[in-house]
């Protein structure tokens, strides 16, 4: 990765990573000592006078600057329709952690039931589980891939995709039997493993299967994309959960509806207006006038344009808003 030097990477990732190695025992204590030089060549992440790409996704704060789509994007669907969503950047360590966070403070809702005095919450999907199904897309996703890893929550599933490049010998339905380790990204398993993150032999499918089995889930099915290109992994909730999760969500009323709906007119309108008065105008500039949430006006802004009265002339950057007349 030629342009990229060791002062361009995150200290503070270093310092994680060491502490994690020592604290798993996978790495002697002294590599707390160690600098992040010596961290770069015990992991085997320089070429020559270069570091390799596995280093810039590892311990840069920004990796998709120099790797296409090196994120992580998460959505809420009902039915068809996405409701809201969240890109996850950053170190590959830290894509894991924040992504895990969203999942189990905003996309899942934990039914809580006692124990005794003791309170337990039951998440639709095991976090272990989950957590070494995100591991297993960063670790192994094919990079050279123009489409990042996709996170779609549902009522009743959650479902991951990820571009990946199976051994010849592999099919889905194989994932969850027995067979040797073969990272397609040697460099960045070696320092999750290094890290404490994931065990060396191969048993993440393995253990995501045993883990939801144990805790009475549905076992999750792995499906090959047609192309051989994408694999799917999903999650389906159980029906106890299903159950359980209607039944202490509040049934929202015909009325509330039509006054939601309502209120969403009045926004979209609200937003036509400005963007007609500037069309220039940013979203960061239309969330500020109208006091919402800059995710709530990429919504709307995208309702707009599948109905048909908004259209955008040109990039992102430089580009500007056209409103669409009803006779067009």
């Amino acid at each position: 990765m030629p342009g990229v030097d060791l002062k361009d990477l995150d200290s503070r990732v270093f310092d994680e990573f060491r502490q994690r190695g020592a604290d798993s025992e996978r790495l002697p204590r002294d590599i707390l000592d160690e600098s992040d030089e010596e961290v770069i060549e015990r992991l085997q992440l320089r070429e020559a006078n270069f570091l390799k790409r596995a280093a810039v996704m590892l311990f840069h704060p920004a990796p998709d600057r120099f790797v296409m789509e090196a994120y992580v994007k998460i959505g809420y669907f009902r039915g068809s329709e996405l409701l809201y969503q969240d890109i996850v950047e950053g170190d590959l360590f830290t894509q894991v952690n924040r992504t895990m966070d969203l999942l189990y403070t905003k996309y899942t809702k934990a039914l809580i039931s006692y124990d005794g005095v003791y309170r337990v919450e039951t998440f639709p999907v095991p976090r272990e589980a989950m957590r070494e199904a995100v591991i297993n897309a960063i670790i192994h996703r094919d990079y050279a891939s123009p489409t990042t890893i996709q996170i779609r929550v549902y009522d009743d599933k959650i479902s991951i995709w990820n571009a990946v490049q199976l051994s010849p010998e592999w099919n889905a339905g194989q994932l969850t039997g027995e067979f040797s380790s073969k990272p397609y990204n040697p460099r960045i398993a070696y320092a999750f493993f290094r890290a404490g993150m994931i065990e060396a032999w191969g048993r993440g499918i393995r253990r995501i299967v045993d883990i939801c089995k144990e805790a009475g889930n549905p076992t999750p099915k792995w499906e090959l994309e047609s192309g051989g290109d994408g694999l799917w992994l999903r999650f389906p909730f159980s029906a106890e959960y299903q159950v359980a999760d209607s039944a202490t969500t509040p049934k929202t009323t015909q009325e509330q509806e039509k006054t939601r709906e309502k209120t969403r007119e009045k926004t979209r309108e609200k937003i036509l207006t400005l963007i007609a008065a500037n069309p220039s105008i940013t979203t960061a500039e239309l969330a500020n006038q109208l006091e919402i949430t800059a995710k709530g006006i990429e919504w709307q802004i995208s309702k707009l344009k599948k109905m048909g009265v908004l259209e955008r002339i040109g990039p992102a950057r430089g580009g500007h808003w056209k409103v669409v007349a009803k006779d067009e």
